[in-house]
């Protein structure tokens, strides 16, 4: 879909111990680089996996909505509703 902002949030594949919050206009692509290994802070872990994304039309929200999912409240959010949702519907 054009004309979107995707927050999303990947889990590494193996143990789906470790995460990562990001925003990008192109998620299939910028899945494909984190799984290439081109996006240092993610490396480490590839492969990577999507457990979310959030369309948002307009770049500041999106942004802000980053920012939240990586702050201290928003990991814990992203941990109790998000990414064990995800972990639960793999299983």
């Amino acid at each position: 879909m054009t004309g979107f902002y995707y927050v999303y949030m990947l889990s590494d594949a193996a143990t789906r111990t470790h995460h990562y919050v990001g925003m990008t206009e192109d998620l299939e692509s910028r899945l494909e680089k984190h799984n290439a290994k081109q996006v240092p802070h993610t490396s480490k872990f590839a492969p990577w996996t999507i457990d979310a994304a959030i369309a948002v039309r307009n770049k500041t929200t999106a942004a802000r909505l980053e920012r939240y999912l990586k702050s201290g409240s928003g990991r814990a959010f992203a941990n109790k509703h998000l990414f064990l949702l995800a972990f639960a519907q793999r299983s």
